[in-house]
């Protein structure tokens, strides 16, 4: 039998219930609708059923809302009510689950970090909001670094390969191209801004382990790590980049898995808009290459947003598993996106879907997910079951215990900084500095020119060896000439 993941029954017969084949998991899925339709209740309800059947799922937290995962439902009795509306109450019963809270600050879970080689120089452009001069200049700098030996892990490591390519721009621009000062000196200033947004502190080490997110607990139920992105939201090219380099690190990382009867990891990207939006045409294919290829590696996407038109096309054709809220129809650009979003559906004859988009309920979707041979089922108008777990975030208090008691608090909470660029730049520095002030300390003898006036003792002493010769040579010549007369 297949493993299945209960998302809820159809409105109208609630007998039938609509679920989501987790064999088919990893192809992908879109949960849509506008705000306050209930698109945060069916993420919780999902992200539990992949728990509870050994799946890990990573989610991001917006609004502050998910963090009741880690708490049992308060079972309201507007939630008691919808589990007997749909035949669910005989299984509907509190239940906590295995939470880990993350923060790229460090400030509401465990610091999430990478280094600045991981990230790389295009997606770190992309945070920068660099242009393409600019964008150029960043990849010499990186590919200086990995001839130099130069490990990039921080922002200061970056800003000192960036001083030390400016100094040195016209040696390095005969093998590497133009390097201008003016674009490494408007890289600086980006990193600047970063810095003082707080995304320094995503730089550095102890890095992230990708397959601590990968954990089962004792209970055979998969980890749900929670990111905390109520202040990263403030930075929504970081947030959208951050998210896209897990995406991409997740597909380097892992192994292929081919077929499988459920996912290995499934990951929810809220908020899916912002990884969209002003992206460049190598983005978006970037994208849409790690959509297409992760899933071989067993990893489920699902985007969440507010409307299926924030996705790009090449996107969204990939998304098999969908579930659509209520969309707003006030505008003529609104009625033309509900049109398109009833297109991509597989109709169903007992209800016109245009028109039902419209027309659902608070906690009431349509739902279209994969069946035999991974083909779409028919669209069904379907009632959301109730979460097991809290509906609202846990208190400051609660959060934290949960924080101090994971094994991950003593992993990732202290901040590493070792010897890179920044520390073997700083010590080049100081040898030359050290060699040039050496060299002007150290004293020159000067040479004492030669008179050409000779002393009384050298003029005796030349006086003395030419009367001797004379002598010598004179005696030599009347040897010679005795010698003769003979």
């Amino acid at each position: 039998m297949a493993l299945e993941l209960y998302l809820g029954s159809r409105s109208g017969d609630t007998d039938r219930k609509e679920v989501l084949n987790l064999k088919y998991a990893n192809r992908h899925g879109l949960i849509a609708g506008a705000t306050g339709t209930g698109k945060t209740v069916t993420l919780q309800g999902m992200a539990e059923g992949f728990s509870k059947a050994g799946v890990p799922v990573f989610m991001s937290d917006v609004k502050g809302d998910l963090s009741g995962m880690a708490e049992k439902s308060e079972m309201q009795d507007f939630l008691v009510a919808r589990a007997e509306t749909i035949g669910f109450s005989e299984e509907y019963i509190a239940e906590s689950f295995p939470v880990t809270f993350w923060d790229l600050f460090g400030e509401q879970g465990h610091p999430l970090r990478t280094t600045v080689s991981e990230m790389g120089p295009i997606l770190l452009s992309r945070i920068l909001e660099l242009n393409d001069t600019q964008e150029g200049v960043l990849n010499i700098a990186f590919r200086i670094a990995d001839e130099e030996g130069l490990l990039l892990l921080d922002l200061k490591d970056l800003r000192s390969l960036l001083v030390f390519v400016g100094e040195k721009s016209s040696d390095f621009s005969l093998e590497y191209g133009n390097i201008s000062k003016a674009s490494v000196g408007a890289i600086q200033r980006r990193l600047l801004q970063l810095e003082s947004q707080g995304g320094g502190e995503f730089f550095g080490e102890p890095a992230l382990d990708l397959y601590d997110f990968l954990q089962i607990d004792s209970h055979g139920r998969g980890q749900i790590n929670i990111l905390s992105a109520s202040r990263l939201m403030q930075t929504p090219r970081l947030y959208a980049t951050f998210l896209l380099w897990l995406l991409s690190e997740l597909f380097e990382e892992l192994p292929e898995v081919g077929d499988s009867e459920k996912p290995k990891f499934v990951f929810f990207f809220d908020e899916a808009h912002l990884l969209f939006n002003n992206a460049s045409k190598p983005l978006l294919e970037k994208i849409e290459q790690v959509v297409k290829l992760i899933r071989s590696k067993g990893v489920g996407i699902y985007f969440v947003t507010q409307n299926p038109a924030d996705i790009p096309e090449a996107v969204l054709g990939q998304l098999g598993n969908r579930i659509q809220h209520a969309l707003r129809s006030f505008t003529a650009k609104q009625r033309k996106s509900i049109k398109l979003a009833a297109q991509t559906y597989r109709e169903n004859p007992d209800f016109k879907v245009e028109t039902a988009i419209t027309e659902l309920g608070i906690g009431e979707a349509l739902v279209s997910t994969l069946e035999k041979k991974g083909q779409p089922s028919i669209v069904q108008r379907t009632l959301i079951r109730p979460p097991y777990s809290k509906l609202g975030p846990v208190s400051k208090a609660r959060r934290q215990e949960i924080i101090e008691q994971s094994r991950f608090d003593k992993k990732y909470g202290t901040a590493i900084d070792r010897q890179s660029a920044y520390e073997i730049l700083k010590e080049r520095a100081e040898k030359v500095t050290k060699k040039a002030e050496d060299s002007q300390k150290k004293p020159t003898k000067k040479k004492r020119k030669r008179s050409s006036r000779q002393s009384t003792t050298e003029a005796f002493i030349k006086s003395f060896v030419r009367q001797v010769g004379r002598q010598v040579g004179r005696e030599i010549m009347r040897g010679i000439l005795g010698a003769m007369k003979r």
